[in-house]
Order: C-alpha cells, then structure tokens, then sequence
C-alpha cells in the first residue's frame, strides 16, 4: 500500500511539473507571435492593431525618442517615418531570450529592418528589443519596453 501510495504520489507531482512548463512555453509561443504581429502591424501601418498591444500604463524608452514616453506617444516613430512617405520592411526577426515568471515576461531579440522610399531603397538598421509584457486576463500587454540601434559593424 505504501508503494502504492509513494507512485500515486510521484505520479502526481510529475503531471503536475508538466501542466506548468507547457504553460509556460505556450506562453512563450503566445508572446513570440504577438512580438511578430507587433512588426507585421507596424509594416501594414496598422496603428489600431499596434496600439492595442500596449498596456495603458506602459512606460518605456525607444531609441528615437530622447526621453522615456508613454502609451500617447508610442507610433510616434512610425507616424514620423510614414508621414514622409516611407514604408516599413522587415528584413529579419531573431529572438535572443524570453522569461514567463507567472503573469509578467520579459523578451529579448533584435529586429532588422528598413525604412524604405517609394522605389524600394532605403538602408537597413538592426535594433536590440526588450518588452515587459504583463497579463491581464487571458491577455497580455506590453507593460515596459526599451530598444537600442545594434552597432552595424560588429
């Protein structure tokens, strides 16, 4: 009976360690493909779709602006670009890490792009992403962020 219970136990506890790391690496999944739609938005200048994927008291710091902004100011970067005409290309997406601790993640990856003129020219630039996304429900948001031009000659 004690081997018995011992196994039920063991049993237990085994699923139990399962249940919670395919959670957590459905999430995993979940927030690499809304980082994806977060660029595939920015390409199609679907600013609604865009805006929704930030949480209404994000605080972070883009590259281009000289002090951090909020959630009002986030397509700035984009609205500055497309209102001279340039479209969005993204050249590469390469995740470099994610952590899930329970309702908060933090992403770390690089983003190769262009901005692009009319005829299809424009210089490629890479960045360095993090985002602290945090759920809210069955939703997650992205919560905190900052990004940094990669060096091109590295």
């Amino acid at each position: 009976m004690r081997r018995f219970l011992l196994f039920t136990v063991i049993c237990f506890l085994v699923a139990l360690e399962q249940a919670f790391s395919s959670d957590t690496s459905g999430d995993e999944r979940t927030l690499w493909n809304l980082e994806r739609a977060y660029w595939q938005y920015v390409e199609k200048n679907d600013l609604s779709a865009y805006s929704d994927l930030w949480h209404k008291n994000f605080l972070g710091w883009p590259s281009v602006s000289t002090a951090p902004v909020r959630k009002d100011h986030i397509t700035d970067w984009i609205t500055s670009q497309t209102s001279k005409g340039l479209a969005f290309k993204t050249v590469e997406f390469k995740p470099a890490a994610i952590h899930v601790t329970g309702d908060v993640a933090f992403a770390c990856y690089w983003i190769r792009f262009r901005w692009t003129e009319k005829d299809g020219s424009g210089a490629p630039h890479t960045l360095r992403i993090t985002h602290a996304w945090l759920r809210s429900g069955k939703d997650w948001r992205i919560i905190g962020g900052m990004s940094m031009p990669e060096p091109e000659n590295r």
